[in-house]
Order: C-alpha cells, then sequence, then structure tokens
C-alpha cells in the first residue's frame, strides 16, 4: 500500500511517520502531484498557521488537487479545518470539502485547548472498536461546529464536530498518532478503508 503525507514544509511530521511504521506499513513525504495522485491513501497533516499553510498549498498547486482525490484522504487537526469553507484563523478560505466554517473558541476558556478531552457520538468505520467517551489529545483554537458531517463530537465550551467526513475524506481535530494505542487504532482503521 502507497501512504503519501502531504508535504507543504510542516514540521512535526516524524509523529505520524512513526505511528505508521508501528501499524507495519511505510509513508512517504510529498508534495508531488503525481505522486499523492498514485497513492492508495493520503495524510494531510495540520500544524502551522492556516493562511502560511494554504499558501504553500497554492503555490505547489495542492489547492487544487486535494478536493479532486478519489482515494481516502485524512485531515489531521489543521489538515481538517483546511478541508472545511474557511477559517477565521487568519481569515483563510480553504478547500471547500466540508461544508463548514472553521470559528475561534470565545475567551470565556483556556485558549488553546490543549490536552486530553472525549470523543463520542461516533461514526463510520474509522471508529470501528473505539469506545465512547475515549479520550485524544488535542491541541486546538479554532475549531468545526457540529454539523452534517460530523462523525464525533467533542464538548470544549460548546459541542462541535472533532471528527468530519464526506464520501472518500475524512478528518479529524484530534491527533491520532499522539492519543496512544486508541489512536493507532484509529490511524488503522483510516489506512483499512477501501473508499
Amino acid at each position: 500500500m502507497k501512504i503519501v503525507i502531504i508535504n507543504y514544509g510542516a514540521g512535526n511530521i516524524q509523529s505520524i511517520m512513526f505511528a505508521i511504521e508501528r501499524l507495519g506499513f511505510k509513508a512517504v513525504l510529498s508534495n508531488n502531484p503525481e505522486e499523492i495522485q498514485a497513492a492508495d491513501k493520503v495524510i494531510f497533516p495540520g500544524v502551522g498557521e492556516a493562511s502560511y499553510v494554504m499558501k504553500k498549498l497554492k503555490e505547489s498547486g495542492l489547492d487544487t488537487l486535494i478536493p479532486t482525490l478519489k482515494q481516502p484522504v485524512f485531515g489531521i487537526c489543521l489538515g481538517m479545518q483546511l478541508m472545511c469553507n474557511k477559517t477565521e484563523e487568519g481569515n483563510t478560505e480553504g478547500l471547500g470539502i466540508f461544508d463548514v466554517d472553521v470559528i475561534k473558541f470565545s475567551n470565556k476558556v483556556k485558549v488553546p485547548q490543549m490536552g486530553w478531552n472525549q470523543i463520542y457520538d461516533l461514526k463510520t468505520d474509522l471508529f470501528k472498536g473505539v469506545s465512547e467517551n475515549e479520550f485524544m489529545y488535542l491541541v486546538h483554537s479554532f475549531y468545526a461546529p457540529n454539523c452534517a458531517e460530523a462523525i464525533a463530537t467533542t464538548n470544549y465550551e460548546v459541542e462541535y464536530a472533532s471528527a468530519l467526513r464526506k464520501n472518500n475524506f475524512y478528518g479529524t481535530q484530534f491527533h491520532p498518532e499522539k492519543s496512544g494505542d486508541v489512536g493507532e487504532k484509529i490511524l488503522g482503521n483510516f489506512l483499512q478503508l477501501n473508499n
């Protein structure tokens, strides 16, 4: 199986690569459109600031490529947020895959939300074998409100979508690669998807 992690110059990709290796697979890091298109699975990691990452995607033409991909695509954290219509972070237009706008938590809570929080209302095979209310690791100041495409929910000030799915596109606000055995199970489930 060919797994490509989209490379736009972000750091912190190692933890995803190690998690995939622990599952018995190898991943390559690439921003080459042909290589990404030829992959069986694509992972769109999220580290950094939204407008900077979008600028990097545009420079390599990946902003137009990603929404056209037909294999399973997994956006993590900022990767998921950039797959939405737009985000308040840097007032950035997203890729428009998920029909929801990303907004900022209010000043009433500590921002960023950093640490472990529960996921529930789990839907789709991404969460096969995962129990309701498992704890996942999150670091974020912006969130996707609950919407029709939500496949997991988390509560921090408000209930929000901690995972989204539309067709072959999946996204999690949490970091499966930093969420222990359960996170690895979710990553493994993604690698088993056929759509």
